[in-house]
């Protein structure tokens, strides 16, 4: 019966096995997210669904001969966690080929894992640290350089991402890619270049990140069999920060169907361990309705199944209402009167039940957008009960608010301010970075709002990043962005980490909270999110991770009770070396912490001197030098 030693819970006689629970964990402190019943110490699971929800009493009637039986060690369990904005496909297909920088506290550690696997790395390969870091990060507050990168591989291409500002390439990869002299600058793009004209292996987006990944896409890719063997250790590497669920955003470079076939396959062999909803975007300018034509007679959105999912079109609708969101850069332009395609584009999904998500940093862009919305409106497309929202939203105003309200819309918030904030506040100043994205407002009017992280080039993929960031308004580089009167609770940062996601698929009703009826996902933590120090939320992670009722990972004290997966492949791999996002100790238990604690007892022994002295118990005045040890008096 058991999966670990547990006491207290024993078969209920006669329980048929069809009768009884697959999975029960006890002795854990559940936050259901369900305000009707908030908590309670057991679950039961059966056929992938909670059965049960109580004490062990509650449980106990369920548990039969086949039952397992895992005691949380009274740890908190919450709702599995739900990004509505990962670019999950297209991290899947490249995870094992990436060097992660996500989480590394030096540059010095940063270079030292680049030299090594420059090492291992064979002749054609290219090493790529793609996304998910910043400078910020790093206890030297700066970039690596050419000449550095050129001297930890000097004979292997090195292409490395710094979100959605820059890439920096070595000697090798600038051959690699291609770029001479004569190469000419592409739109939106700079190649920057020495004083013959030679390109120094640095790329700006200027603002446009296509210039990043055109050059991305011309690194090696995988075979089909490694494609399915890296997005199977993506997910797993997913579900390790206790993500049961994604909201893929689809993306540059990112075709249908053949990008979508691995995660077809691996959901029609029930390998997949983290559900999806999945987006389409067009991806060639000038045949986006063509496109969209295509799909919407193929296919159907919520057609598919609780694993995976189409959920409609986005994050672009035709290229040309684009902005992109480089803060070191000025905001981009729009062209004039891209509304026209703009507006038969949202026409055509509206009309066929499609729903669709808006890339739009910019409120100038929301603003154009809103018009074509309510121009539409008018013809009864707004609102119709098709899901539509804007994603990031960072500069967004309390009158377009009103407006996406009116329209019937949502709004998917990201942390990427985690990432960028000290470049918004230098080019626009700490008063507008204070209100950016202002999700306070969003919610005050009652706007359905989810959270997530853009992952993977951009911010990391680690949801307690982006926890953290709502809950105490800070950077990865510890940079104060928001007053305390504009952050959330931890109770409502989870919700939107939860239900929110669960709001923006049309799953509220199975998933989010858990209740009798909704999917088992959940997540047994590391640490308790609730008590823990604010500065220990992101060193947060799951240690027993449970989708539809599989432990699907597992770790610490429940380490081997998950599902087995295959190694990684090819054997060179970063990720088998120093697998995914690189771990540190939570601050509550260093040397730092521990000297702020000793720091705090010291002054509350001070505050107690004081007060003896203000009683006349104690001489007045500074404290004693004098010591008294008993132990030294003869």
């Amino acid at each position: 019966m058991t999966t670990m030693p547990v006491s207290g819970i024993t078969p209920a006689p006669d329980l048929e096995d069809g009768d009884a629970a697959d999975l029960v964990v006890r002795n854990a402190k559940i936050y259901t997210g369900d305000p009707d019943h908030p908590a309670a110490a057991a679950i039961a699971v059966r056929d992938g669904r909670i059965l049960s929800l109580g004490d062990d009493a509650t449980v106990a009637g369920h548990v039969g001969r086949r039952t397992r039986v895992v005691d949380a060690l009274g740890r908190r369990i919450i709702p599995g966690l739900n990004d509505s904005h990962l670019h999950v496909i297209r991290g899947g297909l490249n995870y094992v080929l990436e060097l992660r920088w996500d989480g590394v506290p030096s540059l010095r550690q940063a270079l030292a894992m680049l030299r090594e696997q420059a090492g291992r790395t064979p002749k054609g390969q290219w090493i790529r640290v793609v996304g998910g870091w910043t400078a910020e990060q790093f206890a030297e507050r700066r970039m690596p350089t050419v000449a550095e990168l050129n001297a930890a591989a000097p004979d292997t291409p090195v292409f490395v991402l710094h979100l959605y500002q820059s890439a920096l390439l070595n000697r090798s990869a600038v051959r690699a890619a291609g770029f001479t002299r004569d190469t000419p600058d592409p739109r939106g793009g700079q190649i920057v270049r020495g004083r013959d004209g030679t390109p120094t292996g640095v790329l700006l987006a200027a603002p446009s990140a296509l210039v990043l990944y055109s050059t991305l896409a011309a690194a090696p890719t995988l075979g089909e069999d490694d494609k399915k063997t890296s997005t199977r250790h993506f997910l797993r590497e997913l579900n390790r920060f206790g993500l049961t669920s994604a909201v893929d955003a689809a993306g540059g470079f990112q075709n249908f169907p053949e990008n979508y076939r691995t995660v077809t396959e691996l959901a029609r062999d029930g390998e997949l361990t983290l559900r999806i909803a999945y987006h389409l975007f067009p991806q060639t300018a000038g045949q986006e309705l063509d496109d969209l034509r295509r799909w919407i007679e193929a296919v159907r959105p919520d057609e598919g199944d609780e694993w995976l999912r189409l959920n409609g079109a986005g994050e672009n609708l035709t290229w040309a209402a684009a902005d992109f969101e480089n803060f070191s850069e000025p905001r981009p332009e729009l062209a004039a009167g891209y509304e026209g395609e703009f507006e038969k584009a949202v026409r055509l999904l509206m009309e066929n039940g499609w729903g669709f998500r808006l890339h739009a940093t910019y409120d100038e862009t929301i603003r154009r957008d809103l018009a074509v919305f309510e121009k539409l409106a008018a013809d009864g497309l707004f609102p119709s009960g098709n899901r539509w929202l804007f994603d990031h939203a960072e500069t967004v105003s309390r009158s377009s608010l009103e407006r996406i309200a009116a329209l019937g819309g949502s709004i998917s918030v990201q942390n990427r301010m985690s990432f960028q904030g000290r470049a918004f506040v230098d080019r626009y100043g700490a008063e507008a970075a204070a209100h950016t994205p202002p999700v306070k407002e969003m919610l005050e009017l009652g706007l359905p709002v989810a959270a997530g992280t853009d992952a993977t080039r951009v911010s990391s993929y680690n949801p307690w990043v982006a926890l953290h960031w709502l809950v105490t308004g800070r950077t990865v580089g510890d940079l104060c962005l928001y007053p305390p009167d504009r952050l959330l609770t931890r109770e409502t940062a989870l919700e939107l980490y939860t239900r929110g996601g669960a709001r923006m698929t049309g799953e509220s009703k199975v998933k989010g909270m858990l209740r009798v009826g909704y999917f088992a996902d959940f997540a047994v933590l590391s640490h308790d999110y609730f008590s823990v120090h604010h500065d220990d939320i992101p060193h947060i992670e799951s240690d027993l991770t449970v989708v539809g009722g599989r432990l699907v990972h597992a770790a610490g004290d429940f380490e081997g009770l998950d599902e087995a997966l295959p190694p990684v492949s090819p054997v060179w791999s970063p990720v088998a070396y120093f697998g995914g996002y690189q771990a540190t100790l939570p601050p509550g238990v260093t040397g730092a912490r521990q000297a702020d604690r000793l720091a705090e007892a010291v002054a509350a022994s001070e505050q107690h001197r004081q007060w003896r002295a203000a009683r006349g118990f104690t001489p007045e005045g500074p404290a004693t030098t004098e010591v008294f040890d008993p132990c030294f008096v003869l």
